[in-house]
């Protein structure tokens, strides 16, 4: 039975990390899915009501709180279930893994951005460095996925790895020519695997 809501768009890639975690820790159940299109320039009524900067995915609990933000939803889900945790609960592996998580939404937030200036801001006004800076943010952060973390990923698919698998899907969705696996074929290799997961097949996006 459904005892909480997320506000879900089957493109983001912010609420399919939180999917993915739904899927992995066998609570999709639980959860009722209340489908949105939102922009930077269009929200949503509902969306807004418990949740006043109207970002997605935000998950509404069963006495009506409103989670928001992918982060504190994911590590909202890892407290509720009876598996082993997505992330350590304490010491120097913790914040590891925390601050890895947090180089994949980074990675995001740069494609997200970007997706945005190309395809909702009007052509006139779109800002060509901004976009390279933003690019050259995802090369470099790729790149050091590929040096110094290829290890780390491989060695479970908790909420670090499922961050960095969503935004490696989000670049080949929306950035097809992007051209990264040329340019780390570790990282590629391990995409590769993690892709045929149940929860990444049952969360990928159609274009």
């Amino acid at each position: 039975m459904s005892t909480m809501t997320l506000f879900h768009s089957p493109l983001s890639p912010f609420v399919r990390k939180v999917m993915v975690v739904l899927h992995e820790t066998g609570q999709l159940d639980r959860v009722a899915l209340e489908p949105v299109n939102i922009s930077p320039v269009n929200g949503d009524e509902l969306l807004n009501a418990g949740n006043p900067i109207g970002k997605i995915p935000a998950l509404r609990l069963a006495d009506g709180t409103v989670l928001h933000d992918s982060r504190v939803i994911c590590e909202y889900l890892d407290q509720q279930h009876v598996g082993l945790p997505l992330l350590p609960r304490e010491g120097s592996a913790r914040w590891r893994r925390m601050t890895l998580a947090s180089q994949a939404d980074a990675i995001l937030d740069a494609a997200v951005s970007s997706r945005y200036e190309t395809f909702v801001r009007p052509v006139e006004k779109r800002w060509d460095g901004w976009l390279e800076a933003q690019g050259d943010k995802i090369r470099r952060s790729l790149a050091n996925l590929e040096r110094a973390h290829l290890a780390e990923l491989t060695s479970g698919f908790d909420l670090a790895a499922i961050g960095v698998a969503c935004a490696l899907g989000y670049l080949d969705l929306r950035q097809p020519t992007f051209g990264w696996r040329e340019r780390q074929p570790g990282l590629a290799a391990w995409y590769a695997e993690v892709s045929t997961r149940p929860s990444m097949v049952a969360t990928a996006p159609a274009a």
